[in-house]
């Protein structure tokens, strides 16, 4: 008699239903601070340890997943282990609403009432918003870096990187940046990680997925010629950030070049509110890529307000779910396969390059304009690093120096 074979499946209890899924990732969605590595942490302690929704086996399988695919890899994992939860594709939005919402209508009630921002003090707590996007974006180079360039190749793709997105500049010198990476990956990158091992199952048959998969190039090749031969701004906006959702490998962080190319070079949204949009991003919890809704609800043309939030932020998560509910059912043949591990490790080292990149510009050289933006910048990096204090309350105590600054004079 043969062995069963190792699949999610077995690991999930007979009862669930999409409404259970939402509520728990309601709760996760209100509680979970401190961006993708941390998220996965709170579904690992909630669903795995404590609900037993899945194994531990099972749960690192569809971890590697989702790092492998580009898009948001904890709103992924989430998705999928809704799917098995809740049987279907039903139980996987349930889990994308719970765990996406709360932190989307915090940054949209923000974007709403920013007019109100207004004043020395007010203006203070803005810059020291600007403050916090220094900190957390170096945070994460410093981070990734050490994870995903230990070795010297990799550290040359991702100075190549840095290089090649500065010369050549917006979307184009990122996209581009992404595709060379890969392509040197192929070559400088066939011995950088342990092979990957082990079987996936889950309630997506290999025709639902195949028709996901054409959902997302048709969205992807459409959405641009759509945009330029009607002149639609919702589409040109849901296109821009449709493309930021299909290019991010790596973490929410690395969307911040991409949507930056995107939104303030036209002039949809300012520089300065994006970094506020960022750094208050930071303070609340759920998934990154929710700054989304920000962006769209700040929009300078409409649509903007709730229907630009709504447009932006459907754009940008719908790539990465498509490619996560289109690719369960071939995972196992793909991941198998060197030459996608390869081309993956060159594509994550070139993100390294890119984040560099944008910690310069607009990051740094709009938010650290005197010694004293320096000093505050270098201590919430340091609460992050060295401290290891939570996001939100360093999003808190440089928004109070920022405020304090313009009490205590020139």
């Amino acid at each position: 008699m043969t062995a069963p074979d190792r699949s999610l499946a077995t690991a999930v209890p007979d009862r669930g239903s999409p409404a259970e899924v939402f509520r728990v990732f309601l709760k996760l969605g209100l509680t979970s601070f401190g961006g993708p590595i941390a998220h996965l942490g709170y579904f690992r302690d909630e669903l795995v340890k404590r609900r037993r929704w899945i194994d531990e086996t099972g749960y690192a399988d569809l971890v590697a997943l989702c790092q492998f695919l580009p898009g948001p890899a904890s709103s992924q994992v989430g998705f999928a282990l809704g799917l098995l939860r809740g049987r279907g594709l039903l139980g996987g939005l349930a889990a994308w609403c719970g765990f996406t919402l709360p932190s989307a209508a915090l940054l949209c009630a923000f974007a709403l009432g920013a007019a109100a921002l207004t004043g020395p003090v007010a203006e203070g707590v803005l810059h020291g918003l600007k403050l916090v996007a220094v900190a957390v974006v170096a945070q994460a180079v410093w981070g990734m870096a050490r994870t995903l360039t230990p070795d010297r190749e990799r550290a040359a793709i991702a100075l190549a990187a840095v290089a090649f997105t500065v010369f050549v500049g917006g979307s184009l010198g990122q996209i581009g940046a992404i595709v060379l990476g890969a392509a040197a990956g192929l070559r400088l990158c066939r011995h950088g990680g342990p092979t990957l091992a082990g079987r996936l199952s889950f309630p997506v048959s290999r025709r639902g997925g195949g028709v996901a998969l054409a959902l997302f190039a048709a969205i992807f090749l459409a959405a641009p010629a759509l945009a330029t031969a009607t002149g639609a701004q919702g589409l040109a906006l849901f296109d821009a950030f449709y493309r930021s959702g299909t290019l991010v490998f790596g973490g929410g962080h690395v969307v911040l070049p991409l949507l930056q190319a995107e939104v303030v070079p036209p002039g949809w949204v300012s520089n300065e509110a994006f970094l506020e949009g960022y750094g208050l991003a930071q303070a609340v919890p759920g998934p990154l890529f929710t700054f989304a809704a920000w962006l769209g609800a700040v929009m300078g043309s409409p649509p903007n307000g709730l229907a630009g939030a709504a447009i932006a932020l459907v754009a940008i998560f719908l790539p990465g779910l498509l490619l996560a509910y289109g690719t369960l059912p071939f995972w196992d043949a793909l991941r198998l396969r060197p030459g996608a591990q390869s081309a993956m490790r060159g594509a994550n080292a070139a993100v390294v390059g890119i984040l560099g990149a944008a910690l310069y510009s607009p990051v740094w050289t709009s938010a650290v304009l005197a010694p004293r933006d320096f000093a505050l910048a270098l201590a919430g990096f340091l609460l992050l690093t060295v401290w290891k204090a939570p996001p939100w309350t360093v999003v808190l105590g440089l928004a109070a120096a920022g405020a304090a600054v313009p009490l205590m004079g020139p």
